[in-house]
């Protein structure tokens, strides 16, 4: 079964074996022409297994993160990545929070949109695309590897700016450099396997010219109220 789908305003042509691949990726469903093709085969399929914490993971479910590995292994050439966190767009803007798994992006996102109601759109709550501009500026986009909270919508948003997360009794926040960033940023961006992608991959994030920051915070709406008066500021 094939059909073509659009992330990160690349088109791609994706070849699959259960239909649950296409159910996943309905609403990226694009009838354009491809700019590259991905094609699924059992044994790609057999490698996520290998990798996953369980092993009672069917094949369906396991063929959708082999569809999104081969797709994020692609993607540096059209000057996109995919990074591990939460993307929310208010007021048309997308901020990102990062951080190692359980220190709190999903709580945190979820503090901003009761801060902030309708004005807040969840972009991806776990796996979005950021493509990276020429001059630096880049946008966030929706996927459909949106955690297990499943919030994620086919939209995008320009970034203002790109959250550190980390725990702490009170809430603080700073600006900081992007040499202060990168080592958490390159731990949270997928990184290819092959190494000439891998490349583009890391010259994408030296590029990236958004505002970077880092929050100490605890899960009381006080930390949105702090990150959000902080980060909204041009």
């Amino acid at each position: 079964m094939t059909n073509c789908y659009r992330f990160a305003d690349v088109n791609i042509r994706i070849t699959y074996i259960n239909e649950a691949v296409n159910l996943y990726c309905k609403d990226y469903r694009t009838d354009e022409p491809a700019d590259f093709a991905v094609i699924i085969e059992q044994k790609d399929i057999d490698y996520e297994r290998s990798r996953a914490e369980h092993s009672g993971f069917s094949d369906a479910y396991l063929e959708t993160l082999a569809v999104y590995r081969k797709i994020a292994e692609r993607m540096p050439q059209y000057d996109a990545c995919l990074l591990h966190g939460s993307a929310i767009a208010v007021d048309g803007a997308a901020y990102i929070f990062t951080a190692a798994s359980g220190t709190g992006k999903s709580t945190h996102a979820r503090l901003w949109r009761e801060l902030l109601g309708d004005r807040a759109v969840m972009i991806n709550d776990d796996k979005p695309f950021i493509r990276v501009h020429s001059d630096g500026t880049a946008a966030a986009y929706g996927t459909p590897w949106d955690g297990k909270h499943h919030l994620s919508r086919n939209i995008a948003a320009p970034v203002r700016s790109v959250c550190i997360l980390e725990r702490s009794a009170e809430n603080h926040i700073r600006q900081i450099t992007k040499e202060e960033a990168f080592p958490m940023l390159l731990r949270q961006i997928y990184r290819p396997a092959d190494p000439e992608a891998l490349s583009k991959t890391l010259k994408l994030i030296d590029r990236l010219n958004v505002k970077l920051y880092r929050l100490g915070c605890n899960m009381e709406s006080e930390a949105a109220e702090i990150s959000y008066n902080t980060m909204k500021e041009e």
